[in-house]
């Protein structure tokens, strides 16, 4: 009996450690989705603006740093985020490789 519980504990840490795995990779693949979205969104801006003459924008104008600036920070912090991801993923796939093999040594599923 106690080795049946040994042997589902570890299916289920398992299970957890592939989900976390795949999280991290869902979690890249939005990073890079949302990156595009700003530099696209940016670059469409930008294009916009330059239809219009400046004294038409004056109200608007108000707020072009302050969402320049928020498009920057923001990239930057999904810069960071790509840079630091690629070892997380690493080390989760690592962790289900190590469940995966006490599963199979456990005799599991």
């Amino acid at each position: 009996m106690a080795e049946q519980s040994e042997r589902e504990a570890a299916y289920f840490t398992l299970l957890r450690a592939r989900d976390e795995l795949s999280g991290l990779e869902r979690y890249h693949d939005y990073l890079l989705s949302e990156l595009r979205r700003l530099r696209r969104s940016a670059q469409e801006d930008e294009a916009l603006r330059a239809t219009v003459l400046e004294r038409y924008r004056r109200i608007l104008r108000g707020s072009d740093d302050e969402l320049a600036t928020t498009f920057e920070r923001r990239t930057a912090l999904i810069d960071d985020e790509l840079l630091r991801l690629p070892a997380r993923i690493e080390a989760a796939a690592e962790y289900v490789r190590e469940c995966e093999q006490l599963v199979e040594m456990l005799g599991g599923r």
